[in-house]
């Protein structure tokens, strides 16, 4: 099946105006979005009174984000928030563009799914969803690979020409035609780590296919609502097309903070368990091909001064820790323009900071915000 049989002329003119406009200035809008709602009549997450982090380093970790112009700053502890900052002319409702805090989203997804039984496990063949692919090479890519990276697909790149398959899958409104019939498998599913957009972009096929329910509804509805997270907007291909999953979903940052929480409760909220049990240590579990990254979450150690999102063995940046996380057990989720949310389950602590690119100078370093709150504890 050729990608060509569902691809119109109308769909090309559209996916160059889109690669032109993205050309021109980097992407922060997208032109195709559809709802993802959120709790309604949630009981908001308590400050805590008095604060139990000193107050000098809470205060350092604060100017240590604005500085790097984020435009919110969370301090979350054992249920109750240390500091709630927003900068920038943001609020507690503001939509914020996730970029690739959206991977980790897919690892609760995908999650929430195996929980619900209508995905059997981890090691099922994405075949069994993506029918397209059986008998072919590509049906040796399980569920996990998905959200460790080990697809074997065509890794992240840059590329300026508009008919790179790179651009084709991330712009293209038949993305999804193009992640099934176009999109390299280079490698043997399993037997490499390498970062890519598309790989995570297949979630959201997966799980459609998986349920019978659009990318968005599953996500309002199995992930953000039961946490009692606010909605926002998913960036689909076309109207009534696929969603976007790898990339750039818009939530407020408290929505963030509360997957965290998900998380450093085991999969349980109020009681109710959301996530296999495990299933969080998986996701904490690194791969050989890379020991820094697990499901869809990056991991703290073992230390190195610069880690990037790419295979440890390429060139690409790296991002500066200039000293080793306080924490041992620390974990991450880290997107584009420096966005984290530090969680550190032995301390009940999550550490939060989501905005624009830092100043080039000074250089941002990953490692002082979640320091200066776990020395200040």
């Amino acid at each position: 099946m050729s990608a060509e049989t569902s691809v119109t002329s109308a769909d090309e003119a559209l996916y160059l105006q889109r690669f032109q406009a993205a050309a021109n200035a980097p992407q922060e809008t997208y032109d195709t979005l559809e709802p993802v709602p959120g709790a309604a009549g949630r009981t908001l997450i308590p400050a805590a009174s008095p604060a139990t982090i000193d107050a000098a380093a809470l205060d350092s970790a604060q100017a240590y984000a604005e500085q790097s112009k984020a435009k919110a700053f969370m301090v979350w502890r054992d249920g109750v928030l240390e500091r709630e900052t927003y900068f920038a002319g943001a609020s507690r409702p503001t939509l914020l563009a996730s970029k690739s805090l959206a991977k980790p989203l897919t690892a609760v997804a995908i999650g929430r799914a195996l929980e619900l039984g209508v995905i059997k496990s981890l090691d099922q063949s994405l075949a069994d969803f993506i029918t397209e692919w059986r008998g072919t090479p590509k049906a040796e890519i399980l569920v996990r690979h998905t959200l460790d990276m080990r697809t074997g697909f065509l890794p992240q790149g840059f590329s300026t020409d508009p008919a790179d398959v790179l651009n084709r899958a991330y712009l293209h409104p038949r993305h999804d035609d193009i992640l099934i019939n176009d999109y390299p498998l280079v490698n043997t599913p399993g037997s490499r780590y390498d970062y890519a957009n598309a790989t995570s972009e297949l979630v959201a096929l997966v799980i459609e296919r998986a349920t019978g329910r659009r990318y968005a509804e599953f996500i309002s509805e199995e992930v953000l609502k039961p946490i009692d997270a606010p909605g926002g907007q998913i960036w689909v291909d076309r109207p009534g097309g696929l969603a976007h999953s790898g990339c750039c979903i818009l939530l407020p940052a408290e929505s963030w903070l509360r997957l965290a929480i998900l998380l450093i409760d085991d999969g349980v909220h109020a009681g109710k368990r959301l996530l296999p049990a495990g299933y969080v240590g998986e996701m904490r579990t690194p791969t050989k091909q890379n020991p820094h990254y697990g499901l869809g979450v990056y991991i703290g150690a073992p230390y190195v001064e610069r880690r990037g999102w790419a295979a440890p063995d390429t060139p690409w940046p790296k991002i500066l820790h200039s000293e080793p996380y306080a924490a041992d057990d620390l974990y991450l989720f880290c997107g584009n323009s420096n966005q984290v949310v530090y969680i550190v389950p032995s301390k009940r602590l999550i550490v939060l900071r989501v905005g624009d690119n830092p100043p080039k100078t000074p250089e941002w370093d990953n490692s002082v915000l979640p320091n200066l709150i776990l020395k200040g504890l």
